[in-house]
């Protein structure tokens, strides 16, 4: 039997050109199927449409919504996607960024494939996340939770830093770097990607580490299980990072421990029908070049 939904909340990328009246029409097709519809707050305030459709903040939209669309790139869909994970709300994205690894409806199509979506036409995945904090002095000053990755870098302006990096019990290696990111398998195409690190399918649970510009050339990836956890020590280096995701805190100091696991939450995503996950490989990196 098809998953019946009854209340559906649209995030979107409020700042694009042309985005309210998009919003507008996937509403409308939204209500005409059925639905009650509302935006989260953010994006019914900046487009206008707080005046016909209910403002959601998170908490609301966990406790009234059974699903959400996502309008934009990857960035928004990870905004929101931290969000309702503990909400256990399953998301579609429709892709009006650049990329698109998790928004994989095509705007262009987005009228006909939300209505097969809506009649049961999809796929469902589950992606897992990181979370963890940052100790300072055996307390915790800030904590944060990640769908793509856990980056602690050097400083604008500074030299390399030096981290020292334990696993579990177990010490690893002392890194001199441009920085370390610890990624999950949806942040293996991302940053981790780009600093030459391998692509994790999202059903292996694990972990890629990856050293940024490593001073060492003998420093390379390695794919980890996603159990126990992960701790960088800020060992030498001024002005040191931590970022999980969009959430960031500047000026590590020396003996500041970034300190990794993997989340109890995991984010639900529902593809069309005949999603496949090599094939948005293949999209998005263009594998198919030369192919007669």
């Amino acid at each position: 039997m098809a998953m019946r939904f009854r209340h559906a909340v649209i995030v979107g990328k409020h700042q694009a050109q042309g985005m309210r009246d998009l919003l507008d029409e996937l509403a409308q097709l939204l209500v005409r199927r059925g639905l009650d519809v509302s935006f989260d707050r953010a994006t019914a305030l900046n487009t206008g449409l707080d005046a016909r459709y209910s403002a959601l903040d998170t908490e609301q939209m966990g406790a009234q919504c059974d699903l959400a669309v996502v309008v934009g790139g990857d960035g928004t869909m990870l905004g929101i996607a931290r969000e309702l994970a503990r909400h256990d709300i399953p998301l579609v994205g429709i892709n009006q960024g650049r990329l698109g690894f998790i928004t994989d409806v095509p705007v262009g199509q987005h009228q006909e494939t939300i209505g097969a979506m809506l009649d049961g036409e999809f796929e469902e995945e589950h992606r897992s996340m990181l979370e963890g904090g940052v100790w300072r002095d055996g307390e915790r000053i800030f904590e944060g939770l990640s769908m793509n990755d856990v980056v602690v870098s050097r400083g604008a302006t500074a030299s390399m830093v030096e981290l020292k990096i334990d696993i579990g019990n177990e010490f690893v290696a002392n890194l001199r770097a441009d920085g370390l990111i610890v990624a999950s398998p949806t942040g293996s195409t991302a940053y981790a990607l780009s600093a030459g690190g391998p692509i994790l399918h999202p059903a292996i649970a694990g972990w890629v580490l990856v050293p940024i510009a490593s001073h060492t050339l003998s420093n390379r990836p390695i794919v980890l299980p996603d159990l126990g956890e992960i701790r960088i020590e800020i060992v030498a280096g001024r002005d040191a990072s931590a970022n999980f995701d969009m959430q960031s805190l500047a000026s590590l100091l020396h003996g500041d421990q970034v300190r990794v696991t993997r989340s109890a939450y995991k984010v639900r995503f529902l593809h069309p029908r005949g999603w496949s996950y090599y094939a948005t490989l293949r999209r998005k990196l263009r594998w198919y070049e030369g192919v007669v």
